[in-house]
């Protein structure tokens, strides 16, 4: 019971930092991306590919993942640049398949729908797996602990405020001189970073990657996960993610009590059970449940 739990806190510790991309991204920016999975994709193969065929030292994986994953963002970034609301959406959930497409068919790079085993893990092999899950859920928090530090720091700095600005109405903030493009492209980049950081811990983990894995059902989860958290908190962000895998898991307990249900429909059960859970905390708490809390201003001095 015990690994069981500490693998639950570990899967909530890289939803929360994909959930953190995405706030800087959508919560902050205002740029819609259901593509996230993706970049996610990007950076699981970058690490596991960079790590076991290029011989790239453990440590850096995950910052090798990081910046192809931003390097990608800032390409969509720019390509997406006139788009807005569902064209945005559309091209992004495009982006995302198309990367799991090229991961399924180009066997010679990542042994196709087979998908790549045995990546390496700190200190895997060499203590025991109860104490590998433990030293890899201390990683993932402390990893998410340093982009709460760093999204917070962004958010309310003076570039936080200029992306607060273009989020609410970008014709305004470039009519006030600010340069909405570049501004996008680096929220863009910086929490597609995050996000493909987040995918190098995952494949660091499991040891196990394929095209399979990432379906755009994550990217609705890492979404729910954020709006019931509340979009635009970072802090709002990691609890939602918690919630949202620990509700996920949860509800696996309550199959033995529907006897009469067949797998398909205890599985299609729980999917609606989690979908009205959010349905109603939108209802009742449509800005979240630790809602975005602007700084105020400082007063002018006497």
């Amino acid at each position: 019971m015990l690994n069981y739990l500490v693998a639950m806190l570990t899967f909530a510790g890289l939803y929360a930092l994909m959930a953190i991309g995405l706030n800087l991204i959508w919560g902050m920016a205002g740029m819609i991306n259901l593509g996230l999975v993706g970049f996610f994709a990007l950076g699981a193969y970058a690490s596991a590919l960079g790590t076991m065929k290029l011989g790239l030292p453990l440590a850096l994986g995950p910052v090798a993942a990081a910046s192809l994953a931003a390097a990608a963002g800032a390409v969509v970034a720019v390509v997406t640049a006139r788009l807005r609301g569902d064209y945005l959406a559309i091209v992004t959930l495009g982006f995302a398949e198309i990367v799991r497409l090229v991961a399924s068919n180009e066997i010679w790079l990542t042994n196709g729908t087979d998908g790549l085993s045995g990546i390496p893990g700190p200190l895997r092999g060499r203590i025991a797996p109860e104490a590998f899950n433990l030293l890899f859920l201390a990683i993932t928090v402390a990893s998410v602990a340093l982009a709460v530090l760093v999204a917070d720091r962004i958010r309310f700095s003076p570039f936080g405020r200029v992306l607060r600005a273009i989020r609410d109405d970008d014709q305004v903030a470039s009519v006030a001189g600010k340069r909405v493009l570049r501004f996008k492209v680096q929220a863009f980049a910086v929490g597609a970073a995050i996000i493909g950081f987040a995918g190098a811990l995952y494949g660091q983990y499991t040891s196990y990657v394929a095209p399979e894995i990432f379906v755009p059902l994550i990217t609705i989860y890492i979404v729910l996960a954020l709006a019931a958290g509340g979009t635009g908190n970072n802090r709002g962000a990691v609890l939602g993610s918690v919630l949202v895998v620990f509700f996920m898991e949860g509800t696996r307990f309550v199959a033995p009590l529907l006897s009469g249900l067949a797998p398909v429909q205890v599985a299609a059960l729980r999917e609606f059970t989690i979908s009205v859970s959010l349905i109603l905390v939108l209802r009742f708490r449509p800005e979240g449940i630790l809602p975005e809390r602007l700084p105020r201003p400082k007063e002018p001095l006497p």
